[in-house]
């Protein structure tokens, strides 16, 4: 099974479709923020170095990312596949992942893109707010969170353009989960056929 880097603007539904895949395929998913979260809390060595950067409200260092994910990674059962949620945001990230899989004999595998207009994104993310009862989801955070992905992450796109593994779903193509999630798994079955 290919790895599956699942990529997507706030809101777009990584968690959901990567439980799905995950489901499906019997896939581990390594999601960046439950990783840090669980190394900080275990208290390792790179969690500690982690929670510093985390506590002064600043983004992990990519190669300490790195470090964390390739633990993480290693522990996974080998040629089973991983789907990559969270990560990489950045192409510097995106070539640090590619060098790490290519050490073990791995690549990148593909990308599934989720597209999805952000006026649905804003509502999207508003109400998940309200039913969990997420103070940091108001619209002005919302904004910048959409504002730092178009600058930082979205030009990845290309970059997984190039390498030739991006797979893009749209809403408007797909407006049903049930409709979303078929396409997927077509694609993720001839690739892995």
């Amino acid at each position: 099974m290919k790895n599956i880097i699942i990529f997507g603007a706030p809101g777009s539904g990584k968690g959901t479709y990567s439980d799905l895949i995950k489901e499906k395929y019997g896939i581990s998913h390594i999601s960046t923020g439950d990783v840090l979260r669980a190394e900080m809390k275990a208290g390792t060595e790179l969690g500690k170095i982690a929670s510093e950067y985390t506590s002064q409200g600043k983004l992990v260092p990519d190669e300490l990312m790195i470090d964390i994910l390739a633990k993480t990674y290693d522990a996974q059962p080998k040629g089973k596949g991983v789907i990559f949620d969270g990560f990489p945001r950045t192409i510097a990230q995106a070539e640090e992942l590619k060098t790490m899989l290519a050490e073990r004999g791995d690549s990148l595998g593909m990308m599934i893109e989720l597209l999805v207009d952000e006026d649905i994104l804003m509502q999207r993310l508003l109400n998940r707010a309200i039913e969990q009862g997420r103070a940091d989801d108001n619209e002005e955070t919302i904004k910048n969170r959409f504002e730092v992905y178009r600058t930082q992450t979205a030009p990845l796109a290309e970059w997984f353009e190039k390498e030739g593994i991006r797979n893009t779903f749209s809403w408007e193509q797909y407006p049903s989960k049930e409709a979303m999630i078929d396409a997927i798994f077509k694609v993720i079955d001839k690739e892995n056929a």
